[in-house]
């Protein structure tokens, strides 16, 4: 087994016995703050994946004081039943997290050839690790995406799911020209080589967003992208994220994130930031009639304000407003 590098930020909390490291074809990040029940929920659920292939787990505990996540998966490794880790990302935020996981993964399994994320409020379907694999192979993609089914809290909420917030961005298999959550995702060996260590910039940290950057270096560096509709995954959604006021701030978020992934790809570029902000006042002034059209087609007034409050969160990013929406987790 090949020991971390001594890096403070990063420990193993625990490893199942006699881990074939060597074996394993596919490594299945799960990050996980302060859900102890819901990762014993989302591991239950990679346990019973139906695949032939050889894969492990990497848990990522980002609470490094109480460990709760740690704590709830770690006697399921010990015994055995999970083949894996357990490591605490010591350095607080999503993107730390993240980081620990993937780099964990490379150090520890030499043969890696399949990374795969899912998070700790999500479930996954009994084929969704081979479906991810079996579409990386088909469509000749080097990352793969797929969609997070929301599962709310409170089934009269389910109205909301075609909401922007909750729907996948795509709803067919094949190949796509943008990725942007790793909520569900596959990413292979070739594509961790190339773009990193670090793999997720800390700016994004406690906004988000570091994924969807992440994403749009691959692909500005040439990697494939692709979808696979029928890998899911079931993300719960409390009750208190159809709120209008987080609804709101996701939105405005998701603005912001736009505009900081667009900078970053267009860096270097003449006149970068000038063509990002007037792109950005574009939007803004065609937000209200992309809104209407919105709101036609579905009924839904919150609907309808989601294109204003992403064109709205573009143009204060330009003003340094920033969303860390991550920042207090119990009111995320």
């Amino acid at each position: 087994m090949i020991p971390l590098p001594p890096d403070a930020s990063v420990s193993i909390a625990g490893r199942s016995p006699g881990l074939a490291a060597e074996a394993v074809e596919a490594v299945v990040t799960l990050p996980t703050f302060k859900r102890p029940k819901q990762v014993r929920e989302t591991l239950a659920s990679l346990k019973a994946q139906r695949t032939g292939r050889r894969f492990a787990v990497i848990v990522m505990e980002n609470e490094a004081e109480a460990r709760e996540g740690a704590k709830a998966a770690l006697p399921l490794f010990e015994s055995g039943e999970m083949p894996g880790l357990v490591i605490i990302a010591h350095e607080r935020g999503n993107c730390s997290a993240y980081n620990a996981g993937w780099q964990t993964a490379i150090l520890q399994f030499p043969n890696l050839k399949y990374l795969l994320v899912i998070d700790d409020d999500e479930i996954a379907e009994p084929d969704w690790l081979e479906r991810m694999c079996k579409a990386a192979e088909t469509l000749r993609a080097d990352i793969v995406g797929g969609p997070q089914v929301p599962i709310f809290a409170d089934p009269s909420h389910g109205r909301w799911a075609e909401h922007p917030v909750f729907a996948p961005p795509y709803r067919e298999t094949g190949r796509v020209p943008a990725l942007y959550s790793s909520g569900n995702l596959l990413v292979g060996r070739n594509v961790l080589k190339v773009m990193g260590p670090p793999f997720l910039d800390l700016r994004f940290n406690f906004m988000g967003g570091g994924d969807s950057d992440f994403l749009s270096r691959s692909a500005q560096k040439g990697f494939v992208l692709g979808w696979c509709a029928e890998a899911k995954v079931n993300e719960t959604v409390p009750a208190r994220r159809v709120e209008a006021d987080w609804i709101r701030a996701r939105s405005l978020r998701n603005g912001v994130i736009s505009t900081l992934v667009e900078k970053k790809k267009r860096a270097g570029t003449p006149l970068a930031g000038l063509k990002v902000f007037l792109k950005s006042l574009a939007l803004l002034a065609a937000s209200p009639l992309r809104g209407a059209i919105r709101l036609a087609r579905t009924g839904s007034l919150t609907t309808g304000l989601y294109p204003v409050y992403v064109a709205l969160g573009r143009v204060l990013a330009e003003f340094g407003y920033a969303n860390e929406q991550y920042r207090q987790p119990e009111k995320n």
